[in-house]
This record gives structure tokens, sequence and C-alpha cells, in this order.
């Protein structure tokens, strides 16, 4: 089957417009998810996996890995569907600030909103650059930043 004659769920590069915004469902962060995340990483920092150690710093409990909400940031935008299928390519990650922490217990969810398209018709699409605010369940940001991505062109 080719791409163009499959059902896609993804926004084309055409149908990206400055000031769309999309919003995903929400995540709640677990401990098993910095287990899991200290492992693959390979980063055991105490404030992430010592729940004594961390009683002792300034925010009293442990704390998510800063690229673990990154990563579950990345994996709620996904989510939405709206790259599916048209996706070409992550470019990159820009002006990127962790706000505030997230704790185990926590529901993060993500505002993007669209701040530029660039036809790039020599790669058969687009440039999106993306604003991203990650929230948490007192809708407070936690961490944001810009994406590039590079969207393919309707068939």
């Amino acid at each position: 089957m080719t791409d163009s004659q499959r059902d896609t769920r993804g926004l084309y590069f055409e149908e990206f417009e400055i000031g769309q915004k999309i919003t995903t469902g929400g995540r709640t962060i677990t401990e098993a998810d910095i287990v899991a995340f200290a492992g693959l990483s390979g980063d055991y920092t105490a404030i992430h996996t010592d729940a004594e150690y961390s009683r002792t710093t300034p925010f009293g409990r442990r704390v998510a890995h800063g690229l673990l909400g990154l990563s579950i940031a990345s994996g709620l935008a996904v989510s939405t569907g709206f790259l599916e299928g048209t996706v070409l390519a992550f470019r990159d990650i820009s002006s990127w600030k962790f706000s505030l922490p997230i704790f185990i217990g926590d529901t993060i969810h993500v505002v993007m909103e669209i701040e530029e398209t660039k036809a790039l018709p020599r790669l058969g699409g687009g440039s999106v650059v993306i604003t991203l605010d990650v929230r948490n369940q007192d809708d407070k940001t936690v961490m944001k930043g810009r994406w590039s991505v590079l969207i393919k062109n309707r068939p």
C-alpha cells in the first residue's frame, strides 16, 4: 500500500496554521516510570531514586528526571495523532526550560501551538515549529520549549 492510498491520521504540512493549538490528554507520573527511566538512561541520581535522601532536599521528595518529563511530553504529543503518518523527521528542540519539578503522582499534559511554518519543496514537505507548554494538574508550567519537525506535503 502506498502512502497516498492509506488513511493518514496526521496533518499534512499545508494543514498547519500559525496560532493553531492542540492540547493532549493527561498522563500521571508513577514511581515505576522513574525506576524504568533510571534503568534505561543509567541516571540513578539520588534526587530521583532515593526517598530518604530526597527528603533532605528543598523539594522534600523524589523528583522525576527532567528528560523523563520531556519524553512523556513527546509521547503525549504523538498520541494526539496530528503527526501520525505525516512526520518525516524530528529536527530540533530549542529554548527548552525546566521550570518546576514533576513529582510522583503529578499528572501532566501538553499545550502545543504552531508558531511557524516554512515550505521546503526539495524535501517534499515543510518545517513546522511548535511551542510546547507542559503543565501539571494545577495547570502550572513545569517545562516548555520549541520543537521543529519536518512534515510531508499532501500527496
